[in-house]
């Protein structure tokens, strides 16, 4: 059996086979659950701030470092030459081994005796930004026309919200469990702390999936393809470099906006479940139970709801409604995620909590749209990788450690957090909602330049 396909599945006089959508939607699902066992893997630190800063002896500054900047650091270096792989080798292949290092480097992360040793774990858990999310984005175009990539791409894009729902559910359970538990001790390995045991624990799933994937998805063949590929070689990059810049507003806008809103995102992400125990007196355990229900419940609702409107308002004739609608979304963010954090009771919080889920999730499938439409097939994993170069390195580096930095620095004072993520949500989301703003004429003038060399979908 070839290890290609791709239907065209809007054409109404050849209905799409049965069989072959069911293996496109059945790809979109195993490349969630890949974001699913990638956010799980990055997100678990947030529970466990207490026990390592006792063992390790480091401040919330040096968490957020762990958290953010360590993550980031392979992504950057090594973002841009996978991605350049991603657009002209096999995508599949290329996830597969992505998923085993950051697999294993999250058990290095239970190893770990050190802050130097546990920050140079986390840089490995960082492949799965690189090798996954492009190589992803590209795959699921390559599947779907684009009034219903807004769909897939959510799909996909719900994996963020279901593992980090599910780092503060299982989570929250595995620390409740262990939290008691005495260290143990290993032949060869030494003493290992309740956390430590946590992180080898959340890497086993990762090994698991890799081999089902591996065994059961296929690559897409490649559609929308603007230069030939002869070759296997990747488009060189000053030639990405060049048609991006044709389209500077258009992708300026959306990676100044998304710069922006990623840092207020993380930073809410990276530290909700630690202000909920410091500020409301809840054990970490119920902490991330509560939040990683709610997370996981509206975010993927958001999500879901984000894509299927988007979509609904391009069969309509909305070219630009990827941008259009995620500048709204951004917009109706600010005010809920500004104000969460700032309420007095549990009773009040939480269903703000659950509020500012969902509406700030809307948005999480449409840049990723926006690019893709925008972005030839032989370049769309380096724009993608562009993007989180410019964009998400920012936000993931910058977001844990801004709302640390307010509180160690502004505020000193630890039960500040919620003031610290107030004021980097409201400002940061503001800059994002303008900066998104001004892009949506530019990327109207993006798409119809794309439609010299698009398929019509």
């Amino acid at each position: 059996m070839s290890d290609s396909y791709a239907i065209e599945i809007d054409k109404p006089d050849e209905p799409a086979n049965d069989g072959a959508l069911f293996h496109l939607w059945y790809m979109v699902a195993m490349l969630m659950l890949a974001m699913v066992v990638s956010f799980i893997d990055r997100q678990i630190i947030t529970l466990l701030v207490e026990p390592i800063r006792r063992d390790l002896d480091i401040t919330d500054t040096g968490i957020s470092l762990l958290m953010g900047a360590a993550f980031v650091i392979f992504y950057v270096v090594m973002g841009v030459p996978i991605a350049r792989l991603s657009d002209s080798r096999n995508r599949k292949k290329i996830i597969g081994v992505g998923m085993l290092l950051w697999s294993i480097a999250t058990a290095a992360c239970g190893l770990a005796k050190n802050f130097g040793q546990l920050f140079a774990a986390r840089v490995g858990v960082g492949v799965g930004e690189a090798t996954l999310t492009p190589a992803a984005y590209s795959m699921i175009a390559d599947a779907f026309p684009a009034k219903k990539l807004g769909r897939a791409i959510a799909v996909f894009a719900t994996g963020i919200y279901i593992g980090a729902g599910l780092a503060g559910v299982l989570g929250g359970w595995a620390v409740k469990l262990i939290s008691n538990a005495a260290p143990v001790e290993l032949p060869l390995i030494g003493t290992l702390y309740p956390w430590q045991m946590t992180f080898v624990a959340v890497s086993i799933p990762g090994l698991i999936l890799v081999a089902i994937m591996s065994l059961t998805i296929r690559e897409p063949a490649r559609r929308n393809v603007r230069t030939a590929m002869a070759s296997k070689k990747a488009v060189p990059f000053r030639d990405v470099i060049k048609f991006m810049w044709s389209n500077k507003r258009t992708y300026g806008a959306i990676f100044v906006a998304y710069a922006f809103s990623g840092i207020a995102f993380y930073g809410f992400l990276s530290w909700i479940a630690e202000f909920i125990r410091r500020v409301h007196g809840w054990d970490i355990g119920s902490a991330g139970i509560l939040f990683g229900a709610i997370y996981m419940v509206f975010g993927t609702a958001g999500a879901l709801s984000g894509g299927w409107i988007s979509d609904r308002l391009t069969q309509k004739g909305y070219k630009d409604a990827a941008l259009r609608c995620a500048t709204a979304f951004f917009a109706i963010s600010m005010p809920l995620m500004a104000l969460t954090p700032l309420m007095p009771t549990m009773t009040l919080f939480i269903p703000m909590l659950a509020i500012a889920t969902f509406a700030k999730s809307m948005q999480q499938a449409l840049s990723p749209v926006a690019i893709q439409l925008i972005t030839p097939n032989e370049m769309r994993a380096q724009a993608t990788s562009i993007f989180f170069v410019v964009s998400v390195f920012p936000a993931i580096g910058l977001g844990a450690t801004s709302v640390a930095l307010m509180t160690d620095y502004v505020f000193h004072d630890d039960l500040a957090i919620g003031y610290s993520i107030a004021v980097v949500s409201a400002v940061m989301m503001t800059l994002a909602t303008i900066a998104l703003f001004t892009g949506i004429k530019p990327y109207r003038e993006s798409l119809e330049k794309s439609m010299e060399w698009r398929d019509a979908d």
